[in-house]
């Protein structure tokens, strides 16, 4: 990451993650870029951070549609994490041209404000779904993974360079299955159970920033990071979340879209994905497109093993303690 002063911008910044960024990154002694569309949203986040960052709060009311806009908001900035997203399954399938617009365009909007703007890293927020996508939302961040990976190509002399974050789903984030289940037992309702068959991969939202701020430190140019994380059926993760309630559910079947299970690296990253830590690195397989300066820094990664399978979420369950253990580490019982 760049120095404590660094002008960083966050798109989405009223979002769960994007919030959860604005907060760190203050926290951290950064100036903070929050760029969104919702003016209620960042009133509300104003009013917040006013004991946390004080006038190191820069509010940036705006679509990533529009490019020029972004262009403004990305003068003097070093860094830049991308959030913003259509990011509903459901809603996107019905909605499919709205989620171009914001998860295709806007990211490539996102491209070519920051290298006219000359900001050093960018870093995507993306998604498991969009590996193997069998959605509209999953297609979307997919092809915004690959404009980014292949920006790197196009930078030429430019100093902007791009990477990808993946990931789980965020526990307990706006919209996320772990609302809906909390709200029904208050409700003293059934928990709703789209299949006792579905596997998701999940990562907390202090994991979440974690990842985005290893990406930014890392990063030399292409990469995707994603961290090694745990993964459970939907069943075990309902019993968890009841507690001492009484458990019932009822089950509901998949809305459109919705796959079973999840990955994280398909078969044909798995060879160029190295594990550093906890971090699991998928390199890019155009590294021969990419200039000599980023090519000589991935050597960096040569000495590091490599993975010899996909990582998928019905794979190596975590077990009912360990499922309570994930969500009491993350405060979330």
């Amino acid at each position: 990451m760049n120095s404590s002063n660094s002008r960083i911008l966050v798109t989405g910044a009223c979002g769960s993650v994007g919030t959860a960024l604005v907060h760190r990154l203050l926290d951290d002694g950064h100036t903070v870029c929050a760029f969104d569309q919702s003016e209620d949203g960042l009133f509300r986040l104003d009013q917040e951070q006013k004991d946390r960052g004080g006038d190191r709060l820069r509010l940036f009311l705006g679509n990533v549609r529009d490019e020029v806009r972004l262009r403004r908001a990305m003068e003097g900035v070093n860094t830049v994490f991308h959030c913003a997203a259509l990011k509903h399954v459901y809603l996107s399938e019905y909605n499919p041209f709205e989620a171009m617009q914001t998860n295709i365009v806007g990211t490539n909007n996102i491209i070519q404000a920051a290298v006219a703007a000359g900001v050093e890293r960018v870093i995507l927020t993306s998604s498991d779904k969009a590996v193997n996508p069998t959605s509209t939302m999953g297609a979307t961040k997919l092809l915004g993974e690959r404009l980014f990976i292949a920006a790197n190509h196009h930078a030429g002399s430019h100093r902007t360079r791009f990477a990808c974050v993946r990931f789980g789903n965020v526990l307990n984030s706006n919209g996320s299955v772990l609302q809906i289940f909390k709200r029904q037992l208050a409700n003293g309702q059934p928990l709703t159970i789209t299949s006792t068959a579905m596997t998701r991969f999940f990562i907390s939202m202090s994991q979440a920033v974690e990842l985005c701020l290893t990406a930014a430190t890392r990063m030399v140019g292409g990469e995707i990071f994603v961290m090694s994380m745990g993964c459970c059926d939907i069943l075990s993760l309902a019993k968890a979340v009841s507690g001492d309630c009484p458990f019932q559910f009822v089950e509901i079947g998949n809305k459109p879209g919705e796959k079973l299970y999840e990955e994280l690296v398909t078969e044909s990253e798995a060879p160029r994905t190295v594990l550093e830590g906890n971090t699991y690195v998928i390199l890019p397989d155009t590294i021969d497109l990419m200039s000599d300066e980023i090519r000589r820094q991935y050597a960096a990664y040569d000495q590091l093993p490599r993975l010899t399978r996909p990582l998928r979420s019905d794979e190596a369950l975590l077990s009912g303690a360990e499922v309570s253990a994930m969500l009491g580490t993350a405060q979330l019982l």
